[in-house]
């Protein structure tokens, strides 16, 4: 080594990628095909509503309950919209919406087959939103796993009573 010349330290730079680490694409809800009997027991438990609205003299709480028969009714016809999710190094993209690590405490995924549920459930540190529920749709929950363990904790979950009954109800 040469004592007259300086020594140098060589300084690596840490660039966090905007390249996602593990991106897929799935539909934004899972839709479920309604016989017409499902819209002949809504209609009918809607219905019962608004005549126990009327008989009550609540008329603002009817006109509330025929608009909310009205949109899900939009709602249960409409096609579910292909959106793109991407795991980074800095948060979660869903579509246009963005989850940064520091927000969140923990993911679990729910995914049960024969059942149908294919799902990446975020534990956010919101009061008011905490829990995020991501769909897989038919990308690999394995390799989505091996991706988000890097970032967060793995915490199991479980899924809520409304969650299994909107399932049952076909929402």
């Amino acid at each position: 080594m040469n004592p007259n010349k300086p020594r140098t330290k060589s300084i690596t730079k840490f660039k966090t990628s905007d390249e996602p680490t593990f991106s897929w694409e799935a539909p934004e809800y899972e839709h479920f095909e309604k016989h017409p009997k499902w819209y002949w027991i809504m209609g009918g438990i809607l219905l019962a509503i608004v005549v126990y609205a009327l008989v009550t003299n609540s008329i603002l709480m009817a006109i509330m309950f025929i608009l909310i028969g009205m949109l899900g009714y939009v709602y249960a016809e409409r096609e579910p919209r292909i959106i793109k999710m991407q795991i980074t190094p800095d948060g979660i993209q869903v579509d246009n919406y963005f989850y940064a690590y520091n927000d969140l405490k923990s993911f679990w995924i729910f995914y049960e087959a024969e059942e149908g549920i294919r799902v990446l459930s975020l534990h956010s540190r919101k009061t008011f939103l905490p829990y995020i529920h991501i769909p897989i749709g038919n990308a690999n929950p394995i390799l989505i796993r091996e991706t988000l363990v890097q970032y967060l904790p793995e915490i199991k979950q479980e899924l809520t009573i409304l969650d299994r009954l909107e399932r049952l109800i076909g929402l």
